[in-house]
């Protein structure tokens, strides 16, 4: 990653910890025409709606979107948008790969405030933040109990988004076109009455095995990654097994436990980008 000026790096702590909306005072059916009000989502509106339309629908996906299910990958740089197929009982469909534009620290997970590092785990969307200093900020339910469970008492840090101008310390960045798209998908989500929208934040692709000899040799010089990284794996393998993101519970213990899933589903088909 280039180094940052210390004015830049400033800034985009700023962007980082200037929370606007919380997710839990989001109404579903007034949520679109409140957040509208700003004129940075209404722009974006103007510019993408009709295409984020078209997307959905040509990815075989649900509109209104239902079921969002963002995830993120370290290695790989990207940020994907999964939603529920039309077709009820279906699996989840791809709708579009973002790129992630900037990185700040390394593989692992994020354990102290002013580490640089970016979370890995599992989180939902905590707030909407259409006046943010970098264009619209989706937040990252960063620390979980897990994460607080890791810290050994020290401050986790905290104020951890998905958004626009590609600079990071910590944070996943987008340029401004991606964000709009994504940011806009979780509002009609959220419109639509869906109040969790899970963000799953991996190091690479788990079940691949150029992910799984750079874990090795990662965990090799830091052998608690390795029981850390372990831990993801049942998240991360129940979405490919079940086509539906799973309920992940953090534990106050620092683990991981998948909730069963209501109902069985059939393999996972991605369909579309």
């Amino acid at each position: 990653m280039p180094r940052l000026s210390p004015v830049v790096a400033a800034l985009a702590l700023l962007a980082c910890a200037a929370p606007f909306w919380p997710a839990s005072e989001a109404h579903a059916g007034d949520f679109l025409q409140r957040q509208r009000r700003f004129p940075r989502v209404e722009a974006a509106l103007e510019r993408h709606q009709d295409a984020l339309v078209d997307r959905f629908r040509a990815a075989g996906a649900a509109w209104p979107p239902r079921q969002l299910f963002i995830r993120s990958f370290k290695v790989e740089a990207v940020t994907e948008l999964w939603a529920a197929s039309r077709n009820e009982g279906e699996p989840h469909v791809l709708v579009r790969t973002f790129p992630i534009c900037q990185s700040s620290g390394g593989l692992g997970p994020k354990r102290r405030m002013g580490d640089l590092q970016v979370p890995e785990g599992f989180y939902r969307v905590s707030l909407f933040n259409p006046r943010s200093s970098y264009h619209l900020s989706l937040g990252v339910s960063y620390p979980n109990a897990a994460d607080r469970r890791h810290s050994a008492g020290q401050p986790p840090g905290s104020a951890i988004m998905i958004h626009g101008d590609c600079v990071t310390i910590g944070c996943i960045p987008l340029e401004d076109g991606p964000i709009e798209e994504l940011y806009l998908a979780a509002v009609f989500a959220r419109d639509a009455g869906q109040r969790d929208i899970p963000i799953h934040i991996f190091p690479c692709r788990l079940d691949d095995p150029t992910c799984q000899a750079r874990l090795a040799t990662e965990s090799a010089a830091r052998p608690e990654l390795a029981a850390f990284w372990d831990g993801l794996v049942p998240g991360y393998l129940a979405f490919l097994q079940t086509g539906a993101p799973p309920r992940v519970l953090a534990d106050k213990g620092g683990t991981y436990e998948v909730a069963p899933p209501p109902r069985p589903r059939r393999p996972l088909v991605a369909a579309g980008e």
